[in-house]
């Protein structure tokens, strides 16, 4: 409505050439001008943080459950790991990968049309899901539909955000973030209790109704606060020209290469390799979303007083690979527990910063959808390949997950140092300098 009535006030108010007209064009410069800088708090700032946080719990939040859908199909549809992987990883692919047209759509100011878009989709595929009894069923409407869906939620609500804040904004991305902890807790939580009592459909449905439910909140309140930038190309190269911004690209390629395999693939471990039951295993992936809310809160916050993103995630990137490697030696139930918080712990941190640094990367506010756009479009294929890769690994080695657990920690160790490269070319080698 708002671009509405911008366009009815455009040609009223430039309808003549005469002195009054020209008065006229004046005031509608005036109306589209820049609205200054972004307030840094207030109620209508911190409230698009807390709507942000519901779209997230909506998207990444379902997203990061899957580990009990792959658990579920694995025993129901006895479809290979790997393959049961691929629904989970389209579905984080396409958010992803839409991020390029979505972001430059919400710079565009067609926030609210793609939003709303973004909702009927996930819906859509959600309650398609719960009427689905066969693979390809489920990869079409869970993996692809959903997956449509959630991209043209996440990147324009995560740029819109970011355009209300300036010091506090890492902090503020942070709190959005979150919301993928509080999904990763709400859903997996409801599966567990109602798939004994209501079967695979209705359980299903009912996450559907909590997504409708919240989802119509966000609408309600999520506002734009910057005119819309209509000229410019969909995909900024130019950006890759900053040695920073594309070798933090290529390290977050890397990291989340090999960041879901312990979300996919955990309640699976402790099943087959530890021998827990189906519902004790869904309580590793409660915990290592739990924990996450911590570091996709506090790491943040820290950066945007001391730090800087970029350096905050560099340790974080690192620590990951590192607690994928020591996964190798967890042999018993006892030492599963204590791997699932550390691993949620480091995880949440890389996925909380890595908005952060984008916003951080980018000084003109106005191209933040377009170049966070062109960032989530590239990471897509590396969370598209990572999990049925480790997958495939598994099955290759007789079912043992060392091979699988190799690469994730060497991918992630790799994608941290190349985070490190990024900084050396903006700062050189000086340590004490915020970025």
């Amino acid at each position: 409505m708002p671009n509405l009535i911008r366009v009815i006030l455009s040609k009223a108010l430039t309808w003549t050439g005469s002195p009054r007209s020209m008065r006229n064009r004046e005031a509608l410069r005036r109306l589209e001008a820049d609205p200054g800088p972004p307030p840094d708090g207030g109620l209508v700032a911190w409230t698009q943080a807390l709507m942000g946080h519901l779209c997230i719990m909506n998207t990444w939040g379902y997203i990061n459950s899957f580990g009990v859908f792959q658990t579920y199909y694995t025993s129901t549809l006895g479809v290979a790991q790997s393959d049961i992987s691929w629904i989970g990883t389209s579905s984080v692919f396409l958010l992803f990968f839409i991020g390029t047209v979505s972001g430059r759509a919400t710079d565009a100011g067609l926030f609210r049309p793609v939003y709303c878009t973004g909702v009927v989709i996930t819906l859509i595929g959600i309650f398609m899901t719960s009427l689905s009894t066969k693979y390809w069923q489920l990869f079409l409407a869970q993996g692809v539909c959903t997956g449509i869906g959630n991209g043209l939620m996440f990147c324009p609500t995560m740029s819109l955000v970011a355009t209300y804040f300036s010091k506090r904004r890492a902090f503020a991305i942070g709190i959005t973030a979150a919301g993928s902890a509080t999904g990763g807790l709400i859903y997996p939580t409801m599966v567990r209790q109602l798939l004994p009592r209501l079967g695979f459909g209705w359980t299903v449905r009912v996450l559907g109704f909590v997504t409708l439910g919240t989802s119509l909140i966000t609408i309600a309140f999520l506002r734009v606060r910057l005119p819309p930038r209509r000229s410019g190309p969909l995909v900024e190269l130019s950006a890759f020209k900053e040695a920073t911004y594309a070798l933090f690209c290529v390290g977050m390629f890397l990291n989340f290469w090999g960041l879901y395999f312990a979300f996919f693939y955990i309640s699976a471990f402790a099943r087959d390799r530890i021998g827990m039951p189906y519902q004790d295993s869904l309580n590793l992936l409660l915990i290592l979303n739990g924990v996450g809310y911590i570091t996709r809160m506090l790491p943040p916050y820290l950066s945007d007083r001391f730090t800087g993103p970029l350096n905050m995630a560099i340790p974080f990137a690192f620590m990951t690979g590192v607690m994928i490697f020591a996964w190798s030696g967890v042999k018993t139930e006892a030492g599963l527990y204590p791997f699932a918080v550390i691993i949620g712990l480091t995880s949440a941190g890389v996925q909380g910063l890595f908005p952060a640094v984008l916003t951080s990367l980018t000084p003109d506010l106005k191209k933040t959808g377009v170049r966070m756009g062109m960032a989530f479009s590239i990471v897509s294929f590396a969370c598209l390949t990572g999990p049925p890769l480790a997958g495939a690994l598994i099955e290759e080695d007789g079912g043992s997950y060392l091979r699988a657990q190799m690469w994730g920690g060497t991918v992630l160790i790799c994608g941290s140092l190349t985070l490190v490269a990024a900084r050396i070319a903006r700062t050189g080698w000086k340590l004490k300098v915020k970025i």
